[in-house]
């Protein structure tokens, strides 16, 4: 007799390639990966989030929400799930969403180093007037002032084509962490130009997007939109 799969846990990395969905450890459903996060045992016995997915050894997805993560903390859902004593840090929700933004800045760099962002207001209203810009990105702690004159330009910029604007809007960083990514002082705009690397940061600033809003049932329209 063939050995039943177990749901809760995935049997590594090289075997996961073709699969589309997994079911969340927490809420039972089963969902499209983009929209989870997988977590593994390390070396130590700590549990871990592994957001590339590369990470060795079986791994258990939990719905990338903050909501649903410390869930499975309360609930001991990893050691039930992996079934032997493991090391959960309390702070793993937050842990988690630092990883994310680790990871987000991590990108943002790549997409810099392959000239597929300008910073600073005068260089992004540029871009934004010749049509080059991909993304918008504002500090989440810039000044209200800047960020309306460039959101309107980017609106005028759609009527003059007929339509309403498609732009994605990133605000999910703070100054500080888009200056240690770009490699400046001070950045508070930015634009993401077209390109592999920037559909890289994109993605993963969904990820981020939809881990900190799914619990206020705006996931949909935030990841979207990538604003936060």
């Amino acid at each position: 007799m063939l050995a039943q799969a177990d749901p809760d846990l995935d049997d590594g990395p090289r075997t996961q390639k073709s699969a589309t969905t997994r079911m969340c450890a927490v809420s039972r459903e089963v969902r499209p990966l983009d929209e989870l996060i997988r977590f593994v045992v390390a070396p130590t016995g700590e549990v871990i989030p592994d957001l590339k997915r590369k990470l060795p050894g079986r791994g258990m997805w939990i719905s990338a929400s903050r909501r649903s993560v410390a869930e499975a903390v309360r609930r001991h859902q990893f050691s039930k799930g992996f079934k032997r004593d493991v090391r959960v840090a309390p702070t793993l929700p937050t842990d988690t969403d630092t990883l994310l933004v680790r990871s987000l800045t991590e990108a943002l760099a790549m997409a810099a180093k392959a000239g597929q962002v300008v910073s600073g207001f005068g260089k992004v209203e540029d871009a934004l007037n010749r049509n080059e810009t991909a993304a918008l990105i504002h500090a989440l702690d810039g000044a209200a002032d800047g960020i309306r004159k460039l959101d309107a330009i980017m609106r005028q910029r759609g009527g003059k084509r007929g339509e309403s604007p498609v732009i994605p809007v990133v605000n999910v960083l703070t100054s500080e962490e888009l200056d240690l990514a770009l490699g400046r002082s001070n950045v508070i705009h930015a634009a993401l130009l077209a390109g592999p690397a920037s559909k890289t940061f994109l993605s993963r600033c969904q990820m981020l997007v939809r881990y900190r809003m799914a619990d206020d049932d705006k996931t949909a329209e935030a990841a979207r939109n990538s604003r936060a």
